[in-house]
């Protein structure tokens, strides 16, 4: 294999199995048929703050829960932390053994508060000012 068709390969599977917040906040903003995000991290955490209409499913109980939880149909969306955290890839290689379309948030939660996308709390719905080193701080698409 050539290193441009091995680029190729690597780049177009990325892409297949990742996405990322600004995506999926367009993504849910659009109503998108079928998607479904799922938060893997601890009930402290979620709590704490999570994506709203998230699905919370820690990583160790999805095999149990997911399909009672999940439509075997869904596009999954899985995401924890950050990119400091394989929370999320872990999950989303449980959803894979379970038979799911399923794809990693890369940037994980802490991109999505710090791009400036909804936060859920037991005490509503914020949001964090955008931090210019992740997004345009006018809010207007980066058209990456």
């Amino acid at each position: 294999m050539s290193d441009n068709a091995a680029a190729l390969a690597h780049f177009a599977a990325r892409l297949a199995f990742e996405t990322d917040v600004s995506d999926v906040a367009a993504d849910l903003a659009a109503g998108a048929p079928g998607v479904v995000v799922v938060d893997s991290r601890s009930r402290e955490s979620w709590d704490q703050g999570h994506i709203e209409g998230a699905v919370h499913l820690p990583t160790a109980e999805i095999a149990a829960r997911a399909p009672g939880l999940v439509p075997r149909q869904a596009a999954v969306v899985t995401y924890c932390w950050g990119p400091g955290c394989n929370g999320a890839t872990r999950a989303a290689l449980e959803f894979a053994k379970l038979g799911y379309r399923v794809k990693e948030m890369i940037g994980g939660f802490e991109y999505w508060a710090r791009e400036g996308f909804p936060v859920e709390t037991a005490s509503g719905v914020t949001r964090r000012p955008v931090d210019a080193l992740t997004a345009p701080a006018s809010g207007i698409d980066c058209a990456c």
